[in-house]
Formats: structure tokens, C-alpha cells, sequence
């Protein structure tokens, strides 16, 4: 994705506006009947349905985003505090696999309870290192966008359990693993490509494929990082990212909203 597609460019642009007017009306109609009046259940609902289509739709379109200003070298340089990251990914990702999971860690509140709360729905975390405590120098939402995508990733193909851990002193190491199905070792060329093309679909039920992993390679790489893939059939699959702070001299530091 070297060069921006005109089609991809309308659907960031021309989109955008449009879905935040659906997300604001949807929103206006659930919480302010005072004023558009009562809706019954079945009205309700559907308009929840829309409202929660509408937002992975315009949460898939703020993702492009952040990918094409990675290519473009466009970074904020921010104080990223790992832990609250980290909780904001796993509840964006709980919410889009297991809602109820997701309802139950909402509700937590210290970082005990949270963890705890993890547990019981199989799911382990540990932090190390220096970004235990100390923060990261890099842009927010692309750290974020990563550990949300490889986190979903996992929850996604887990049999039971997935773990997330984070390490370094100079640079942030990011892995997640499960114990899913695991990725033969031919296939596993495909698990970043963005699209397969007609010819690809030969290869069957790749795990990974689609946006989300193919994203993650982009912002990695762009950060001056990389990605590892480590997977046994029958076992499972570990996901490594290395991301190194931010540095001005190679990076562009931008300031947006």
C-alpha cells in the first residue's frame, strides 16, 4: 500500500462525514425521546444494531487513516502509558468478540478487580520491564490500533485461553499468543496480505486474513519495528511486535486530531 487508491481515498473522506451524521441521529433517537419522541423495543433495538454497525464501520475507516499517516511518516509523539492502553485494547476487542466479557470488565474498578475479571475469562496479562511503570514515547492510537488487532486476532481463534504480555527498556515488545488451531507453516504467508486475490482463494480458511493483521504489519514497519509469527497445528500461534520510541530524526512528529 505504497500508493493511495483514488477509491480508498473516497471512502476515508467522503465517509467520514456522512457516518458521523448517522452515529449522532442514531444516538439522538436512543437517548433524547424528551424530544424525537418514545420509541418502542423493537425499535430500540434496531436502532442499537445500527448504531453498533455504524461505529465498527467508522472505527474500520479511523484505522485506514492511521495506516496511511504511518506511510506518510506522520507520528505524535505522546507519553503512552502501557497499562491503560493495554485496557482500553482488550475492552475494544472483548466488546467486538465477547460482549458479555466485556460488560463484566467495564464494571471493574482497580486494576486488581480488572485482572482478576481477566482471569475468569481465561485471559492472562503480564507486564515487565521498564513500560510497567515508566511511559512509551510514541504516537497513542497506533500502538493502541496494533495491540487491539492482535489481541481481537487471538480472542478470535483461542480454544480457551490467550495471553498478553509486555516487555522491554529501550524498545516495546508486544506478544500475544493462543491456543487455537495454529497456521501451517505453508499458509502463514497469507496472514498479512490485506486482500487475497481469486487466485488466493484456493488456500481455504487462513486464519488472520482480512484488515486487521494486515494493518499491524504496516504500522509496525513504519515505526521502524517488526513482526514475528511463531504457530505449531494443534498448539497455537504467537504474535511478536517490536516497536522502538519514537525518533524525530527518522520520523516526522505531527500534531492532529
Amino acid at each position: 500500500m505504497k500508493k493511495k487508491e483514488p477509491l480508498i481515498d473516497l471512502l476515508i473522506h467522503d465517509l467520514t462525514g456522512p457516518l458521523s451524521i448517522v452515529l449522532t441521529g442514531v444516538n439522538n433517537l436512543l437517548h433524547k425521546e424528551g424530544r424525537y419522541g418514545p420509541i418502542t423495543d423493537l425499535q430500540r433495538q434496531t436502532l442499537e444494531r445500527i448504531l453498533r454497525n455504524s461505529q465498527k464501520a467508522q472505527d474500520f475507516l479511523h484505522e485506514m487513516i492511521e495506516v496511511y499517516r504511518s506511510e506518510e511518516g506522520l507520528f505524535r509523539k505522546e507519553q503512552c502509558l502501557v497499562k491503560k492502553i493495554l485496557r482500553e485494547s482488550l475492552l475494544d476487542a472483548m466488546e467486538l468478540i465477547d460482549p458479555q466479557s466485556a460488560e463484566k470488565l467495564s464494571c471493574t474498578v482497580n486494576e486488581e478487580g480488572f485482572e482478576k475479571a481477566l482471569e475468569s475469562c481465561m485471559v492472562i496479562i503480564e507486564i515487565t520491564g521498564k513500560y510497567r511503570n515508566s511511559p512509551f514515547l510514541h504516537d497513542q492510537k497506533k500502538v493502541q490500533q496494533i495491540l487491539r488487532n492482535l489481541i481481537t486476532n487471538a480472542l478470535k481463534y483461542r480454544r480457551t485461553r490467550m495471553k498478553v504480555s509486555i516487555s522491554g527498556d529501550l524498545e516495546l515488545i508486544i506478544s500475544v499468543e493462543d491456543d487455537g488451531p495454529g497456521i501451517p507453516q505453508a499458509k502463514r504467508e497469507y496472514i498479512f496480505k490485506r486482500f487475497l486475490s481469486s487466485e488466493d482463494k484456493e488456500q481455504g480458511d487462513i486464519q488472520g486474513l482480512g484488515f486487521g493483521l494486515s494493518c499491524v504489519k504496516v504500522l509496525v514497519e513504519n515505526m521502524g519495528g517488526e513482526i514475528k509469527i511463531k504457530s505449531m497445528e494443534g498448539v497455537g500461534t504467537r504474535l511478536t511486535v517490536r516497536i522502538p520510541p519514537l525518533n524525530s530524526a527518522y520520523q516526522k512528529e505531527v500534531k492532529y486530531e
